[in-house]
């Protein structure tokens, strides 16, 4: 355990608190195998970042040689699992009181780094600057403070879907996430530090201070200190959060009796800040004079921000700098004032990482050699703290993150594939992936955290098999076990955590977690022995269909595709079905599915759509392997490439539950094509294309996908999106609007969501959609209600 203890400022030399203790792999992680670094020091707190190359095991698949006669066993293709080295940031924020010990701790672990400078951006980096020099043998190299500020909130705003909130003290949910605009410029950024700065932001490189005030953060700060005698910042928040400042305030009813009409004031609105205290013959309350100061300078900081974003015509306002630091008491304040100033035209803003912002910024100048901002990134659920609440209600642990308790961590792992919008979203603005918000609706909340909680066994089952001849997986799957259930309780208590809380990211932190103890495909085993034995059954299942008239083939394609989508392995009521009876199969799923008419039924319209012209190319988002790929998709392919339509299949880039990689998806059509014409001859003349998603997740985000596949869905002129599953057509993408056609097809295989939906277990949706506007192909098709 490394011990960090606080500097005593009544001493000329350092001592540690030997009661903190903290486990250095919690909060310098990978450090061993840290490249470089960058350090922000402001007033009060400390914001480290560093690169690192992370090792962790991946599941690659490889075809067998079949006419080599390599395998000795009817098995499609081998499961290996291979090391694989990626790049991740870290960035830790503390106290300045323990910058000492922790710049020891880092000097002791630093082994591997060629690193001879540091970056270095805040007021405090002039202060501690001979310090880190001496202490980590690097050379500070200091940064401009506004420009690093402006590089780490582009990098955020760019790489974090739900980075900006709303805050809505009184909402059922406090914090209310925002969809990130793909094109995040221009913007306003108002940064209350000791002072105020109003940045206008026009693109990456472009930004001009266009304003700012003296009166800010040190002034809440300073006059704090001379009124109330409390010298810490939290501390004066935490007076200012229980007092009433009427008490001190005078309205403008203490002048008029009421309201002033005529000018539109209410009484209720202060009309002398401070007012009272001038003719009162009384003493006024620490905690009253904290919340009217407060006030008092929020308003002069909402009514500036207002008049620069009117003045140059800006609509998106963010706010950050030590006085915000994600207190509810200055974000409530900053709302209200800038609500009433623009009467509800203009949001304010905030940011779950804005603690973080120079310091990512600092790091990126260090970094332009490598071009960072070419890559995509994304945040690693499993190394990162999120956003906590700092609620003067909530107990001392929760507030933990406003700067009172050491560390507060964010984590970010590049990713493979540098992911773009689809570009047939009819508004990205407006593009919401999550159907539910459980962030908001407090009864599926609990329903899914205490769903997942009861899947864990099952999980952890699953991840030890997939490895069994490495005998330390059984203590690693414990360790996972652990992260993932404190993960989901402290989802429960701050749902806010991690942006808007979703079936989507709970399966994403689920596979975070699972990545971080190396278990990269827990279902590997499941989905081989499901994929051999579904080829077997491939001819058949395409011989049955051809002897079909036209129209019965049809509905069994779309019935053979939604019965392939029973077996989903995420779904408890499915996984114990196929656990307890191995013989349940593509006959047996038919049956389970409801009869016609289904839950949501447009497959009339679909038939007729499909009695026209063929649709130029469709976009096709698969589900499962096994029977779902080959005798549900594969087929219903068959029929669309048959028609003359081009094809493009976009498949999971790394694995999540039994879904279907791009990997697995390859060899598979490989084999279909050997024994399948069609699909030969699809594939030969480049109108069947396997394209990965850039997505490892169980759910579908269409604003980020693989900048291939959207240059492919451009190119090949997509005029039909399908959507297959309960993870990508339901928890996801429900109410998404595309400009083009989109069909979505799934089965519910949750009683729980079925009843909410008003169907019940194994209920079929299937959504046939045209665009509004846009008539079908053909004249005779009716668009769905």
């Amino acid at each position: 355990m490394a011990e960090c203890g606080r500097v005593d400022s009544s001493s000329s030399s350092h001592t540690m608190d030997k009661s903190i203790t903290l486990p250095p792999d919690e909060i310098f992680r990978n450090l061993e195998n840290a490249k470089r670094f960058a350090i922000d020091i402001g007033g009060s707190l400390t914001k480290l970042a560093y690169y690192s190359t992370v090792q962790h095991k991946v599941a690659k698949v490889r075809s067998f040689d079949h006419s080599a006669k390599e395998a000795a066993s009817d098995k499609l293709y081998e499961i290996s699992v291979q090391e694989e080295v990626t790049a991740r940031l870290h960035f830790i924020k503390f106290e300045n009181a323990y910058i000492e010990t922790c710049l020891d701790f880092i000097k002791d672990h630093l082994v591997n780094t060629d690193t001879k400078v540091i970056k270095a951006t805040g007021g405090g980096a002039h202060k501690f600057k001979e310090l880190i020099e001496r202490k980590l043998g690097l050379k500070v190299d200091k940064e401009d403070e506004m420009t690093c500020l402006i590089k780490g909130c582009n990098f955020v705003l760019r790489n974090i879907p739900h980075e900006a909130f709303v805050y809505a003290k009184h909402a059922d949910s406090e914090f209310r996430f925002q969809t990130t605009n793909p094109d995040i410029f221009p913007y306003l950024l108002v940064n209350i530090g000791s002072g105020v700065s109003i940045v206008k932001v026009e693109s990456e490189d472009k930004f001009e201070r266009i304003g700012g005030s003296s009166i800010g953060g040190g002034t809440f700060w300073g006059l704090g200190a001379l009124l109330t005698k409390t010298k810490r910042f939290d501390e004066l928040l935490q007076l200012a959060s229980k007092g009433q400042h009427t008490s001190v305030d005078m309205l403008v009813k203490d002048i008029y009796g009421g309201s002033y009409g005529s000018l539109g004031l209410t009484g209720d609105l202060i009309a002398s800040s401070f007012g009272k205290s001038a003719t009162a013959n009384k003493e006024f309350s620490k905690e009253d004079m904290a919340k009217s100061l407060l006030h008092m300078i929020s308003n002069d900081i909402g009514q500036l921000a207002c008049l620069y974003a009117k003045l140059h015509n800006l609509s998106r306002v963010y706010f950050g700098g030590f006085f915000i630091r994600g207190h509810p008491v200055t974000m409530h304040t900053i709302t209200y004032s800038i609500n009433f100033f623009t009467k509800g035209e203009v949001q304010a803003l905030f940011l779950r990482h804005e603690g973080y912002l120079g310091a990512i910024g600092a790091f990126l100048k260090g970094a332009e050699e490598d071009n960072p901002n070419q890559y995509s990134w994304g945040e690693n659920y499993a190394g990162s703290s999120g956003l906590m609440s700092v609620s003067p209600d909530m107990n001392p642990m929760q507030r933990a993150r406003s700067g009172t308790f050491p560390f507060d961590m964010l984590e970010m792992d590049r990713l493979e594939r540098q992911l773009v919008n689809l570009p047939l979203l009819q508004d990205p603005s407006s593009y919401i992936p999550d159907t539910v918000d459980l962030t908001e609706d407090a009864l599926a909340r609990e329903y899914w955290l205490f769903c997942f909680e009861e899947a864990l066994d099952g999980v952890v089952k699953r991840a030890v098999a997939s490895q069994p001849d490495m005998p330390e997986a059984a203590e690693r799957a414990e360790k996972f076990r652990q992260k993932y259930r404190h993960k989901l309780q402290t989802l429960r208590h701050q749902p806010f955590a991690y942006g808007s809380l979703t079936v989507r990211s709970l399966l994403d932190t689920r596979e975070h977690c699972l990545n971080e103890f190396n278990f990269p495909d827990p279902y590997s085993k499941i989905k081989q022995r499901e994929n051999d034995i579904a080829l077997k059954y491939y001819q058949k299942a395409v011989k049955s269909l051809e002897e079909l008239s036209w129209e019965e083939r049809q509905f069994a394609l779309v019935r053979g595709v939604l019965a392939g989508n029973v077996f989903d392995w995420g779904a408890k009521a499915v996984s114990d079905v196929l656990e307890s009876d191995p013989e349940f199969g593509f006959e047996e799923a038919k049956r389970q599915l409801e009869e016609r008419p289904w839950l949501v039924d447009s497959f009339d319209q679909w038939l007729e759509r499909q009695k026209g012209p063929p649709h130029k190319c469709a976009l096709f988002f698969v589900d499962n392997s096994g029977v779902d790929i080959i005798l549900g998709v594969m087929p219903f392919v068959r029929e669309l490439l048959s028609r003359g339509t081009e094809v493009v299949l976009a498949s999971n880039s790394g694995p999540a539950l039994n879904d279907v990689t791009n990997g697995e998806l390859q060899i598979l059509t490989e084999r279909i094509a050997a024994m399948d014409s069609v699909i030969q001859a699809g594939l030969r003349e480049d109108r069947l294309m396997l394209i990965q998603s850039g997505s490892s997740s169980p759910c579908l985000d269409l604003s980020r996908l693989d900048k291939v596949l959207a240059s492919v869905v451009r190119e090949r002129q997509t005029d039909l999106v399908i959507i297959e599953g309960m993870g990508r057509a339901i928890h996801t993408n429900y109410y998404a609007m595309l400009s083009c056609e989109s069909l979505k097809m799934a089965v519910i295989k949750n009683s729980w969501l079925a009843d909410r939906l008003g169907g019940k277990l194994f209920s079929v949706v299937f959504k046939y959609e045209v665009p509004t506007g846009k008539p079908s192909q053909d004249s005779a098709a009716p668009t769905p209600s």
